[in-house]
């Protein structure tokens, strides 16, 4: 049955390639955290762009959401193609048109403009999981995973950096720079990744539509995959939720911060993302289930907390905002700890499926839990102006208990 699905591509490069050196690990690295960090900036700028472009609040979700949803749509359909395309121009092609969707986006003049430009944009940054690869496949015999551990990392600096990067930038020069900031950053990178990138061309036989067919076909056949995405894509929808409002929480009264404060929150925040080896070592000593059934409590637990501080700051009195303001910074560091958790475990779970298919496995696992960020970020809207801070966190809290049921099922 799995031969089935892995029998036309092969796994490896048709032509050898050099070792990576440190130097190439640490611009492989680089380079996934700058193009990252477009993914997950939209969450801190809604506040902005939604009023200069004349967007109702229950639509400013849309804006975070269009990113996440074009970055999945990339997982599904554009990352498949480095089973079939040469991996150099692959990605080279992808990170023009990533950068020349930012250029667009710096310049548009509707929102319904700039939801289109930032689906490409999404669609195109998905050569983050073309680039991976072909660092793995330069690393020596037996020090791929340290490889990948590296450029990862690289990977989860960008994510914890967009949003004050995105913050400060906006504060500053207005949110149409970042995007204009983040075209030449992208353009810097394909000369630099084009002088520098080995070429990986596989030996596919299978058409497109065969390549598509066999993602269909390993989430049918493997029940692992598709619960850990399913859980995977509920807490990223309570990310998601949480972090696209509380930049509209906490530029309101009584705390009324700008955009570098929403900066300085946003770094704070993310360092539950520190835990992640904690979760790592938990599911090599056989804590998976235990571990992750911790991880959704505690990320329920933090939505409880942020809405119960998010909902006393507002009877507070000026100048007595600080605990309000402390008790949800320490909300959001154990929602990333929750969420991060549940991805570290996940991740784990499914790298342990059919090793010649781990590439197309790690693109469904990302890909569907980034669709349960791109739902998320457009009920954050929704919530919003339907409910204000309160039912923001609510719709958050029912993705975690959803997971928790997952959790029981199994």
């Amino acid at each position: 049955m799995h031969g089935t699905h892995n029998a036309p591509l092969a796994e490896r490069p048709s032509e050898a390639v050099s070792t990576i050196t440190r130097s190439q690990t640490l611009l492989f690295a680089a380079s996934v955290g700058i193009i990252v960090t477009n993914l997950f900036a939209p969450q801190t700028l809604v506040g902005l762009i939604g009023p200069s472009l004349g967007a109702a609040a229950s639509e400013s979700g849309l804006v975070s959401m269009a990113t996440l949803l074009g970055y999945a749509a990339g997982l599904f359909f554009l990352v498949p193609l480095s089973d079939l395309i040469e991996n150099r121009v692959l990605v080279l092609r992808m990170l023009c048109a990533a950068a020349l969707s930012a250029a667009v986006a710096s310049f548009a003049p509707s929102a319904a403009s700039l939801l289109a430009v930032l689906f490409a944009l999404g669609a195109a940054c998905s050569c983050i999981q073309v680039l991976v690869p072909v660092a793995a496949s330069m690393a020596p015999p037996g020090q791929d995973g340290r490889v990948i551990g590296d450029v990862m990392s690289g990977l989860m600096i960008g994510i914890l950096l967009s949003r004050p990067i995105a913050s400060l930038v906006a504060d500053t020069f207005g949110w149409r720079a970042f995007y204009g900031i983040s075209a030449a950053a992208l353009a810097l990178l394909a000369v630099l990744l084009g002088l520098t990138l080995p070429r990986r061309k596989p030996l596919a036989h299978a058409s497109y539509a065969g390549l598509i067919a066999s993602l269909i076909g390993l989430l049918g056949e493997e029940p692992v995959l598709r619960r850990r995405a399913f859980t995977a894509s509920l807490v990223m929808a309570a990310f998601s939720v949480f972090w696209t409002a509380v930049a509209l929480r906490l530029s309101a009264p009584p705390f009324n911060l700008g955009q570098k404060g929403i900066a300085l929150f946003a770094l704070v925040g993310a360092g539950g993302a520190a835990v992640t080896p904690i979760f790592g070592r938990a599911g090599d000593r056989g804590f998976t289930r235990s571990a992750t059934i911790l991880c959704h409590l505690v990320l329920i637990a933090a939505l409880g907390l942020a809405a119960w501080a998010g909902a006393g700051a507002g009877a507070t009195k000026a100048g007595g905002a600080w605990l309000p303001l402390i008790l949800i910074g320490v909300s959001a560091v154990l929602l990333d700890i929750g969420v991060t958790g549940d991805q570290t475990l996940g991740r784990r779970a499914v790298n342990l499926l059919q090793p010649k298919a781990r590439g197309r496995i790690n693109g469904l696992f990302v890909g569907i839990f980034f669709i349960g960020g791109a739902i998320g970020s457009l009920l954050a809207g929704l919530a919003w102006a339907w409910g204000g801070w309160n039912a923001v966190c609510a719709a958050g809290a029912v993705f975690g208990v959803a997971a928790l049921m997952v959790d029981w099922v199994e």
